[in-house]
């Protein structure tokens, strides 16, 4: 009973914790908005940069073109990611909106250069808390994903066309000038949103194939004091003694300001070690965080 309320308990605080981070991100998303792009024309990629193309040929509050251009891309999340998913999306999308029309935010600069970045870096900060929320504020990621599953072109590779052809149509409406500083909003926009996602601590998973991999453990261990995994692997390559024999593969995760030394380790021990690294973009649980040495 006790273990059922604990895990009841629990299951609400993340709900809560969500709700609170896409509150925040329809806050910050709607002063981008209102404070710095909509008062001077400006316009970002993506659905959003639809919306305020259009605001700016028809005269339509963007409000009302949020809701009409993210609507299709709902329900493409709807049959695609979950009912879940698009239930919270479709909220987050009505709630921008109706903060963008009922409420007025100061507007903060008319200077391009400020209004390029900053208005990108609320947005962008909008958008990325609205996604660690668990939905989206820009439909421009669910047709990404949908077109990446029903045709060879990538998620980067079509977020790409779509933000081209917006610009590209920007250019004719608004001015190659003001096209060019909203290329840089859009920039300014996708950079704060990979930051508020990945977080400050970007983490790289390390892959290490050596012979001596109980040392190179070992040194992981006292040197960096991180945790590590070992995989049991088998050398299928090479004229060395060692190849075709069971050998430990060792996996660890560290930041990206720790690389270099964990390159540093593994090549004092072993100069003919094979290594892999990719980025982890989220982590829970383990030894991530780096523990007291003694």
């Amino acid at each position: 009973m006790i273990n059922r309320k604990k895990k009841h308990y629990l299951t609400l605080r993340e709900k809560i914790k969500k709700v609170l981070l896409v509150c925040a991100g329809v806050l910050l998303a709607a002063f981008g908005l209102k404070g710095f792009l909509v008062p001077n024309g400006f316009i970002d990629g993506g659905v959003t940069g639809i919306s305020l193309l259009v605001n700016h040929i028809t005269g339509v509050p963007v409000s009302v073109w949020l809701v009409v251009f993210n609507a299709p891309f709902i329900l493409i999340g709807l049959r695609q990611i979950g009912k879940s998913f698009a239930i919270f999306t479709s909220l987050a999308v009505v709630g921008l909106s109706i903060v963008i029309y009922l409420f007025d935010f100061p507007v903060i600069t008319h200077d391009k250069l400020l209004i390029s970045i900053f208005g990108g870096f609320f947005l962008g900060a909008g958008i990325g808390f609205a996604m660690r929320g668990g939905c989206v504020l820009d439909g421009t990621e669910i047709i990404a994903v949908y077109v990446n599953r029903k045709s060879a072109f990538s998620i980067g590779d079509t977020i790409m066309v779509i933000n081209v052809l917006i610009f590209i149509c920007a250019a004719f409406v608004l001015g190659i000038e003001a096209a060019l500083y909203s290329i840089l909003t859009y920039l300014s926009a996708s950079k704060t949103v990979d930051f508020i996602i990945q977080g400050i601590e970007e983490y790289t998973g390390v892959t290490i194939v050596s012979a001596k991999s109980k040392e190179i453990k070992e040194a992981i261990i006292s040197n960096l004091g991180r945790g590590v995994t070992l995989y049991k692997g088998e050398r299928g390559y090479g004229g060395s003694q060692y190849s075709d024999k069971e050998i430990d593969i060792v996996f660890t995760v560290v930041t990206r300001l720790e690389v270099s030394k964990i390159k540093e380790v593994v090549r004092q021990i072993d100069r003919k070690a094979f290594m892999v690294m990719n980025v982890i973009t989220e982590t829970k649980g383990g030894i991530i965080k780096q523990r007291p040495l003694h």
